[in-house]
């Protein structure tokens, strides 16, 4: 059975009396990991050292500065960062199969989707 939450105007849907399931810095950082490494370990490497080093955006403050993280992807990587913030959305997904989030006006959000999953596991 969906519930929503109590902010009405939040897209995110929860699953009622479901388990938290894993820590949100630990599923957001291993979902990032896995997306990058579609790159290759010494370019993924790489990317996480241009984020440190361009950014101040160090791999285990991603959680925690997603805003920066998205836009950092996004002047990195142009339109191909939309991809990838869609796979780190799969990455999720996947190992979180009860949270739901619907769109705003169909459009993917990406720093909206990890604050609802924040949201979904650490309420």
């Amino acid at each position: 059975m969906k519930q929503q939450l109590t902010d009405l105007s939040s897209p995110c849907l929860l699953l009622a009396n479901e388990p938290l399931g894993t820590k949100f810095e630990t599923a957001v950082t291993e979902a990032i990991d896995d997306s990058l490494s579609a790159f290759g370990v010494a370019n993924k490497q790489t990317i996480y050292r241009h984020l440190e080093n361009r950014y101040g955006i160090k791999k285990g403050e991603i959680p925690f500065k997603i805003a920066d993280f998205a836009n950092a992807i996004e002047e990195t990587f142009g339109s191909v960062a939309k991809l990838i913030e869609v796979k780190i959305i799969e990455k999720l997904h996947a190992k979180n199969k009860d949270f739901y989030y619907v769109t705003k006006k169909d459009e993917l959000n990406f720093t909206e989707f990890i604050s609802c999953f924040q949201r979904y596991l650490e309420p």
